[in-house]
């Protein structure tokens, strides 16, 4: 059963005995004992996370003054991640929302973080979001940060776009011209990793720019 678990989930069976040792310790420290019931609803919890996330989480709660003198529950632990995937959306929207007021969507983006990629993409792409209006923009906020928690909370990283394809690329490429390279956003080493680590497959985001781009490519000829 154990080695049927570690097959879907992609961990090793270190992975999960670590795991095991850890949850039997923190029931130790309050004097309980753990089933083998108890121990598969905490590995079906907590088994998205990073495990050294969770043993910090573990010892946070144990040192919790207002909680700490109780045995923690699954929903305990996993309310602490929450925590922390909301202020890495709230980071992360950030940085696209300085980006899309200071580069704005003409330039072609990478950013340090793939995640951001991905919901972007998933989101009309990097001209989609900068077409929004100002009275868009609260909501924009909100399913971007809903979307990104969604994916960090799972603690994997899907495929994205290596570059987030802005006007002048889309425009360019239409037309069989030469293109200037994507501005790096954030972290300069990391962003280009991203860049490096991204899905050639999720660059269709292209034939949605170019969608957007029906609308505005007369005006860019005629000012040629």
């Amino acid at each position: 059963m154990e080695a049927a678990r570690d097959e879907e989930h992609s961990v090793t069976s270190d992975d999960f005995e670590k795991f095991r040792e850890g949850v039997q310790g923190v029931y130790s420290f309050y004097a309980k004992d753990v089933t083998d019931f108890v121990l598969d609803v905490w590995w079906n919890a907590l088994k998205p996370y990073d495990l050294g996330a969770v043993v910090e989480a573990f010892n946070r709660h144990l040192m919790n003054p207002d909680t700490g003198q109780w045995l923690p529950k699954p929903a305990d632990i996993v309310k602490m991640f929450g925590g922390r995937t909301q202020d890495r959306a709230l980071v992360a929207w950030s940085k696209v929302d300085r980006a899309v007021r200071h580069v704005g969507p003409y330039e072609s983006v990478v950013f340090d973080d793939p995640l951001i990629h991905k919901v972007i993409h998933e989101m009309a792409g990097w001209i989609g979001l900068g077409q929004k209006t100002d009275d868009d923009w609260p909501f924009v906020a909100k399913e971007f940060e809903s979307r990104y928690r969604g994916y960090a909370m799972r603690g994997d990283t899907p495929d994205y776009a290596p570059v987030l394809i802005g006007i002048s690329e889309a425009y360019n490429t239409q037309k069989g011209l030469s293109n200037e390279k994507p501005v790096l956003i954030g972290n300069k080493d990391s962003a280009i990793s991203v860049m490096n680590k991204g899905s050639l497959v999720q660059a269709i985001g292209i034939n949605r720019a170019e969608s957007s781009l029906r609308l505005i490519n007369k005006s860019m000829d005629e000012a040629a």
